[in-house]
């Protein structure tokens, strides 16, 4: 604890807070990795086999068939919240199943379903732009910086594309 938030607390509280600390499970920090890392890798391994399947089994070129996997991967995500099971992989894994794509897809949908009594635009949207407002805003302020470092430092460079 802080010494200035200690210093806040009186004596027993101080005292209270050394108990409960004292008396506080350990975290399994090793346990928890080895989770994560099973199930974010497992979502890799789905994603890179879906890349593959996009590839070989319809003819997609490379950037095509991420397109299509990252899809893919949100649906599913979405699929799987919808009917609980997404929620009790996060609970398992922990940040394995948050940080990739699905998480972020995962959370979306929570607030969609869970927010859906409320009615469509301030229920629904209202809640999943709540959630999803700053990643948005962030997205696009990075995008727009590394376009303008782009155009600067690669000045010959014009849109348009090939």
């Amino acid at each position: 604890m802080a010494d200035k938030q200690k210093k806040n607390l009186t004596p027993v509280q101080q005292e209270y807070k050394e108990l409960a600390n004292r008396h506080e499970p350990k975290r399994p920090v090793v346990k928890n990795s080895i989770r994560a890392f099973i199930a974010g890798g497992g979502i890799c391994i789905v994603g890179q086999a879906l890349q593959d399947m996009y590839m070989k089994g319809f003819g997609m070129k490379e950037d095509q068939s991420a397109t299509a996997t990252v899809a893919s991967l949100i649906l599913i995500s979405v699929i799987l919240t919808s009917i609980g099971v997404y929620d009790k992989l996060g609970q398992w894994a922990g940040a394995g199943s948050a940080v990739p794509v699905t998480g972020f897809a995962n959370s979306m949908a929570s607030a969609a379903i869970e927010h859906r009594a409320e009615g469509v635009v301030l229920g629904v949207g209202g809640k999943m732009f709540k959630l999803a407002g700053a990643v948005i805003v962030f997205g696009a302020v990075a995008a727009f910086v590394v376009g303008l470092l782009h155009l600067l430092f690669n000045p010959n460079i014009t849109g348009g594309g090939s």
